[in-house]
């Protein structure tokens, strides 16, 4: 479902959603959904839904699990970047990366909460695990 106005347009698209009996849920990042998160993941707690989301920020606030790459890390190779830059390297002879890390949160509360049991494997690799 596309969210074009997380103010206005959040209510439709979840009616949308059970509308199509959707299994579960994907939230792909959106820089407008910020101030949101609380109403989106109590909109998906209302439905029942497993959703995993693009930042920790939506596991704090109660989401499922979370998926990202380490904002961290990615700075430290802009800041390496822009070194180049500086020392007279051209930025299009300076290739392009992607990120190499990437952190998993997930929250037992809402696991528990859906019936879901999360396997001992998958949180042994969890960055963060809220319990």
């Amino acid at each position: 479902m596309e969210v074009r106005d997380a103010a206005t347009n959040l209510d439709h698209a979840f009616a949308a959603l059970a509308h199509e009996r959707v299994d579960a849920l994907a939230v792909i990042h959106d820089p407008s959904f910020g101030p949101h998160i609380p109403r989106i993941v109590a909109l998906v707690a209302e439905s029942r839904l497993p959703a995993i989301y693009p930042r920790g920020a939506y596991v704090q606030a109660g989401g499922l699990m979370a998926y990202e790459p380490d904002r961290l890390a990615i700075q430290r190779r802009v800041g390496i970047m822009v070194g180049k830059i500086l020392q007279g390297a051209k930025p299009a002879d300076i290739p392009a990366e992607y990120p190499m890390k990437f952190e998993l949160s997930i929250n037992l509360k809402t696991a528990k909460a859906l019936g879901l049991e999360i396997p001992p494997t998958l949180l042994a690799r969890a960055d963060e695990v809220i319990e």
